[in-house]
């Protein structure tokens, strides 16, 4: 099992259930260094939490599209099993209903801990946990008595479930003593509570036992540990807090009720439980099917007084504690005397507890999940050649140049797509490269109103050769290849390996043809870290377009929202280190795909919400679109040329022109225009596109209707009748983003 999710909330959010999953997760990473563990937490806030980098993608509680996305983004980054955490209160929906949106999308087995078992459920309840259950290959309980309670209220077979121990950390067996001095309680009996605060716990039921204890032992303390709950106080503020002391006040006991306001860590916990002589929970109603506190105290060899909930009967049983009725102080006072008046009785307490709770440490439970995991993988009739359910894209039909995928196929063989063509016969000499069929890439996923048949083997095809081309070993795609499938390189150029991400972005961000995700998702996550070692600004901007896309599906990826925050602000540097009044420009030249580069700023500038980095890219798309229009014969598109590029203070070239140079306006024209709503940017749009179709400075028509591909490129006296990869993908992409903005009409034929 190479990897792992857990889902639920997780540190440093301050619950229990953070607390359980990070254990959970950091445990069995620890245990089985082999298996990969990601975390999906639950944000309560919209600013989130500072997690730890194990934290791969996070849902926002009541966004039920950030479940959906997460869905996703788990079901195409190769997940083998997904370990839920689950707690009504933590996610969006009717208790919690949000969570079943995941699970019901998502391919892999799903073990489903349970922190919460109901016996008279609301129906709202009752229908969440059913059809929880159902969802689930695996249900772990931490008692025995959650799991008859599901087998008598929600009829689950007893063989679906597993019975795992709370995880407890592996401490010795201290005398308290040892660590009082740490907390000026030396030579004091301690009495302690601890979890986070709320009205619910019964602490004011301990400060009522106290006047009689202290009477019969007047070096008493009682300590009560925890922050107050998060959720309490944005509601309630500290009133339950306040409320005890003002008790504990009238009660003439302030002086041995000590308050540790705080969320401590697992150091000072354990420290804490060492120093003290009795732990109480006196919590106020039986429904408590599993208490993490009362593990934790029990493995550090306790003595426990408590209140007879479901979980504590169980914990508890044959004198490993002792339980007093709910809500009665006074017998609560008369347990905390008996044990403090009977050492043996309590030492004895204590070492039934310990033993009992060896089972429980954290390297034992985190192995029983692994069986639980491993069984729930055996189980499962996993379908793994399911892909997503895409419904294609339904857009009106548009006047449009005919639209033809015969030099497609003509160009691609069963390796991928060629490079070069001689007029419109593939050049077998010239091999292959990655760049094409990167690009062949994403012009598959536009054509998603066409024979989605098609469209798929192609697709597949491409994202295969991409595949191949990955060199794990450098961490880069090679580039070149030779018509004997030989590869030239180890490592291609920077562009190809940004090019590459911008198709995988693509395939990840559209949902459209099955089976292409998660292959593609497992190569994006491989190959993205690598862009940060590179220099191109144009790998930079090709990765962030890819991102851009990626994000459509699963914002929430923090690492790949870290990678585009910095590649961003490279772009921005570049920009503001090389601009002049007269120059509005991210380098000293102007050479290919020059477009890429405010196309990228925009995109992630509008992700971002950094209105600089769109500004920026608004200006220097305008500034590039002036520089790259005719002053006379109607403005039309004049590219910057090869032969010689345009470096400032120099002669602009003004061929030989690419096609490319046109489709990376076209597309950076659309996103400006997705941004501004300006009509000025649609027409930038049209003038570039029409540049294949003979409003050009040779006047004539690059596309060649009677195969579907397009000539390489225009000379100074003449066209480049030869059709090849990048030209022919350059003039379709162009075509289906114009055709999907509806905002050009070129001839009377439609696609």
């Amino acid at each position: 099992m190479k990897r792992v999710a857990f889902i639920g909330n997780y540190a440093p959010r301050q619950c229990g259930i953070a607390t359980f999953t990070t254990d959970l997760c950091e445990s069995i990473s620890e245990q089985f260094p082999e298996t990969a563990c990601i975390a999906l937490p639950v944000n309560d806030i919209d600013s989130g939490y500072a997690y730890p980098t194990r934290v791969r993608f996070e849902l926002k509680e009541k966004d039920i599209n950030s479940y959906h996305r997460a869905a996703d983004f788990l079901n195409i980054n190769n997940v083998d099993l997904v370990s839920l955490q689950f707690e009504y209160g933590i996610f969006g929906g009717k208790s919690g209903s949000h969570i079943l949106s995941l699970l019901r999308d998502l391919h892999m087995p799903i073990v489903t801990t349970l922190h919460t078992i109901l016996k008279e459920p609301d129906p709202d309840q009752r229908h969440v946990l059913e059809q929880l259950i159902s969802l689930s290959d695996r249900i772990v309980v931490m008692s025995n008595s959650g799991s008859e309670i599901l087998k008598a209220v929600y009829n689950i077979q007893s063989d679906k479930i597993d019975i795992i121990a709370h995880g407890i950390p592996d401490v010795p067996f201290v005398d308290p003593s040892f660590h009082k001095d740490l907390f000026g309680v030396e030579g004091k009996i301690v009495l302690m509570s601890f979890g986070l605060i709320s009205a619910n716990k019964g602490l004011e039921n301990v400060i009522l036992a106290l006047p009689k204890i202290i009477q019969k032992f007047p070096n008493v303390v009682y300590i009560i540990l925890g922050a107050t709950h998060p959720q309490v106080l944005r509601n309630s503020g500290e009133a339950y807090r306040i409320s005890l002391q003002l008790l504990a006040r009238e009660n003439k006991v302030e002086e041995n009720v000590l308050f540790y306001n705080k969320f401590v860590n697992q150091r000072e916990l354990t420290e804490f439980i060492g120093a003290t002589d009795i732990y109480i929970t006196p919590y106020l109603e039986p429904k408590q099917i599993v208490s993490g506190t009362l593990a934790y105290t029990l493995g550090a060899g306790k003595a426990i007084i408590s209140t007879p909930y479901w979980y504590a009967e169980e914990m508890l049983a044959e004198g490993r504690g002792f339980l007093v009725p709910f809500q009665d102080f006074e017998k609560l006072s008369n347990g905390v005397i008996h044990l403090l008046e009977n050492e043996t009785l309590r030492h004895s307490m204590r070492k039934k507890a310990y033993l009992y709770a060896r089972n429980m440490i954290w390297s034992q439970v985190s192995r029983r999940y692994m069986e639980s995991f491993r069984r729930a993988r055996e189980e499962k009739r996993y379908y793994s050649s399911l892909g997503f359910n895409i419904k294609l894209r339904n857009t009106l039909p548009i006047a449009f140049p005919i639209l033809k995928l015969t030099h497609l196929e003509h160009m691609t063989d069963d390796t991928g797509m060629l490079q070069h063509a001689f007029f419109t016969l593939p050049n077998y000499g010239e091999g292959y490269t990655t760049d094409d069929n990167a690009r062949a890439l994403i012009v598959c996923k536009l054509i998603e109103d066409l024979d989605s048949d098609t469209t798929y083997k192609l697709s597949y095809r491409y994202l295969a050769f991409l595949w191949y081309a990955y060199n794990a070993k450098t961490k880069r795609f090679r580039n070149f290849m030779d018509y004997q499938r030989n590869w030239l390189e180890e490592s291609g150029s920077e562009d190809s390996h940004g090019r590459s991400l911008m198709a995988l972005g693509t395939i990840l961000g559209i949902e459209s043809l099955p089976k292409l995700p998660t292959i593609a998702g497992r190569l994006f996550e491989e190959a993205l870290p690598s862009i940060l070692t590179m220099n191109s600004p144009r790998a930079w901007a090709f990765s962030l377009l890819g991102l851009n896309e990626y994000f459509k599906r699963f914002t929430g990826d923090r690492r790949a929202e870290s990678i585009r925050d910095e590649l961003a602000n490279r772009i921005l540097k570049l920009y503001k280190e090389n601009f002049k009044p007269d120059w509005l420009w991210f380098e000293q030249s102007l050479s290919y795909c020059n477009a890429i580069l405010p196309h990228a700023l925009l995109v992630s500038g509008k992700s971002m919400q950094n209105q600089e980095m769109v500004d920026i890219g608004l200006k220097s798309l305008f500034w590039l679109a002036d520089l790259q229009k005719a002053k006379a014969d109607g403005g039309h598109f004049i590219p910057i040329g090869t032969n010689g590029f345009y470096t400032r203070g120099g002669p602009h070239a003004r061929f030989d022109q690419q096609p490319v140079e046109a489709q990376t306006m076209v597309s950076a024209s659309i996103e400006a225009f997705h941004i501004t709503k300006d009509q000025l940017w649609k027409k930038e749009a049209s003038r570039a596109f029409e540049w294949f179709l003979g409003r050009n400075d040779l006047k004539v028509s690059l596309y060649d209707p009677t195969t579907g591909g397009c000539r390489d490129g225009l000379h100074s006296d003449r066209m480049n009748e030869n059709q090849g990869a990048e030209s022919t993908l350059a003039f379709l992409q162009s075509m289906l983003e114009m055709r999907l903005e509806e905002s050009i009409h070129c001839s009377k034929s439609s696609i």
